[in-house]
C-alpha cells in the first residue's frame, strides 16, 4: 500500500460527516512559507537581548544560535521521513497516535492545539499593539455599549475575525496570503541586513570602542545555567520549522515537498536569525543588546535615525500577520485530524468546498478570541510550554517505535543517520524537557497537574464519539 493511500484509508475509516475533503493542492513553497511566516516573529525582537544578558560575549552569544539551530537540523530528517512516511494534516498529532496510541496523540493534539490558539491571540495583541506604535489614535479608549474599551484589543479581535474569513473561503485564499506575507517579510529582513552592513560602518566603530564596558561573562556553574537558559529562548524562538507537517494530505507531492520544505525552512529560518544576530553585533555593543526589549529597533535607530523605529515596526507587522495566519490554519488542522479519528466531536471534521475544515476553524477562533478578551494567552502559553519539546520527544520516539513495529511502512524518504541522528534529536529533547522544569517552577506544576486531568477528559470525549457513532450506524 502506497503512502498516500494508507493516509487515506486512516482518514476514511471515520464516519463520513457531512460533505467535502481537504484539497491537495499546496507544494514545497508553502510549506516553508509556512514554517518562516510562524517561525520569525516576535520572537527575534525579545530573545537576542534577553541571550546577550545571559551571556554577554559575543561569541557565546553567537554560540547559542548555532546550537539551537544544529538542535532543529539533527530533528529535521527524522520529522522530514514521518511526514512524509504518515501525510496526514495535523501536525505531530498523527505520529504519536500512529505509533504510541490515542491517549499519547491525544495529549500531542490537545497541547499543540490549545497553544497554538494561544499563541494566536498573543500574535494579535502584539500587531495591535505594534501598529498603535504607528498610528497614535489606535492607542486610545473607545465607549462600546457603554462599557470603556481598549483601542489595540478591538483591532486585535478584528484581525482575528478578518483571518477566520480569510481562511474560510478557501485553503486557496489562507495559502495565498501565506506566500505573499512571507516573501514580503523575507524580502523586508535581507534589506535591512544589506543595509545595516552597507550604512553602518560608523556605528560599527563606535560599537567597537564601546566593547570594554560589556557585562563580565558568568564561569563555571553559572556559566552552564546561563547557556542552558539561552539555549532554551533559542529553541522556542526557532521552533516552527516544521510547519508543513500540518498540512500533510494538502501537499500535492508529499513525499518529496515535506522533506524539501522541512530542510529548507530549517537553512532559511537560522541563516535569518543568524544573519540578524550578527547586525546587532556589527551595529551595537554588547552593553546595548544585553537586556534590550526591542534589538532590532534600536540597530535601525542607529541606521535610519527617526525612522528607524516606525520601519522595524512596520516589518514586524508584517511578519506577525503571517505568524498569525499559519497559527490559525495550524489549529484548525489539529482540531479536524483528531475529530476524524474521533477524539474530537466528528462534526468538527467537516470540509467546506474550498477546503477549510469550518468548525474546527471556528472553535479554534473562538478559543483564540477567548484567550485574547480574557488575558489568559500567556499563562497558557507559559503552561503548555511544557509539552513543547515534550511533542517532539514523542515524535522521536515514534519514529524508532515505527520502524520496530512497521517496518513494511512506505518510507519515500528516511532520516539520514537513523538511529544516530534521531537518538540525538531524542536526548537533546528530554536533557531540554529536564532543564525546563527545573528552570521553571511557576509553570511545570500547572502543566503536569493538565497532564493527570487529560484522561479523563480524554475517556470522556471517547465515550462521547463513541455513542455518536453506534447512534449514526443505526439510523443509516
Amino acid at each position: 500500500m502506497s503512502v498516500t493511500s494508507e493516509a487515506s484509508s486512516t482518514v476514511s475509516s471515520s464516519p463520513a460527516v457531512g460533505r467535502g475533503r481537504l484539497l491537495q493542492v499546496l507544494g514545497m513553497w508553502f510549506g516553508m512559507a509556512a514554517a518562516i511566516g510562524n517561525t520569525i516573529s516576535a520572537g527575534i525582537v525579545r530573545t537576542p537581548g534577553n541571550v546577550a544578558k545571559l551571556l554577554p560575549n559575543a561569541w557565546m552569544f553567537l554560540a547559542v544560535w548555532v546550537l539551537g539551530g544544529l538542535y532543529a537540523f539533527s530533528g529535521a530528517s527524522s520529522m522530514a521521513e514521518l511526514g512524509a512516511a504518515i501525510p496526514r494534516s495535523g501536525g505531530q498529532y498523527n505520529f504519536a497516535r500512529r505509533a504510541l496510541g490515542d491517549y499519547a496523540g491525544f495529549i500531542v493534539g490537545w497541547s499543540d492545539w490549545l497553544s497554538t490558539c494561544g499563541t494566536a491571540a498573543a500574535v494579535a495583541f502584539v500587531i495591535a499593539e505594534y501598529s498603535a506604535a504607528l498610528f497614535p489614535v489606535l492607542s486610545r479608549n473607545a465607549t462600546i455599549l457603554g462599557f470603556q474599551w481598549r483601542v489595540p484589543l478591538i483591532v486585535a479581535v478584528f484581525v482575528i475575525i478578518g483571518f477566520f474569513i480569510l481562511q474560510w473561503r478557501g485553503i486557496r485564499w489562507g495559502s495565498g496570503a501565506q506566500l505573499s506575507t512571507a516573501a514580503l517579510k523575507t524580502a523586508a529582513f535581507v534589506i535591512l541586513v544589506i543595509a545595516c552592513f552597507l550604512l553602518g560602518g560608523p556605528a560599527h566603530r563606535t560599537a567597537v570602542q564601546s566593547t570594554a564596558s560589556a557585562p563580565a561573562l558568568p564561569a563555571g556553574w553559572p556559566l552552564i545555567v546561563a547557556v542552558m537558559l539561552g539555549l532554551q529562548g533559542v529553541i522556542y524562538t526557532v521552533d516552527g520549522w516544521d510547519g508543513v507537517i500540518y498540512f500533510g494530505e494538502e501537499v500535492r507531492h508529499p513525499g518529496g515537498d515535506i522533506p524539501r520544505a522541512i530542510f529548507g525552512s530549517v537553512f532559511s529560518i537560522m541563516g535569518i536569525y543568524l544573519l540578524l544576530n550578527l547586525v546587532a553585533l556589527y551595529i551595537l555593543p554588547m552593553n546595548e543588546i544585553s537586556g534590550n526589549d526591542f534589538v532590532l529597533g534600536t540597530v535601525a535607530n542607529r541606521i535610519f535615525g527617526k525612522l528607524g523605529d516606525p520601519i522595524i515596526r512596520s516589518i514586524m507587522v508584517v511578519s506577525m500577520l503571517s505568524c498569525l495566519n499559519a497559527n490559525q490554519l495550524f489549529c484548525s488542522r489539529t482540531l479536524y485530524s483528531m475529530s476524524c479519528d474521533g477524539l474530537f466531536f466528528r462534526r468538527a471534521a467537516r470540509v467546506n468546498p474550498g477546503g477549510t475544515p469550518v468548525l474546527a476553524l471556528f472553535l479554534s477562533t473562538v478559543v483564540g478570541l477567548l484567550f485574547l478578551l480574557t488575558g489568559t494567552f500567556e499563562r497558557a502559553i507559559a503552561m503548555l510550554s511544557f509539552f513543547f519539546v515534550a511533542n517532539y520527544a514523542l515524535s522521536y520516539a515514534s519514529l524508532f517505535v515505527l520502524r520496530k513495529r512497521a517496518p513494511e511502512m512506505a518510507r519515500p524518504y528516511r532520516a539520514w543517520g537513523y538511529p544516530w541522528s534521531t537518538g540525538i534529536a531524542l536526548g537533546a529533547s528530554v536533557l531540554f524537557l529536564a532543564g525546563s522544569i527545573l528552570t521553571d517552577r511557576q509553570n511545570a506544576p500547572w502543566a503536569l497537574a493538565m497532564l493527570v486531568l487529560s484522561y479523563p477528559v480524554f475517556r470522556v470525549l471517547k465515550w462521547v464519539t463513541q455513542r455518536a457513532d453506534a447512534g449514526a450506524a443505526k439510523s443509516s
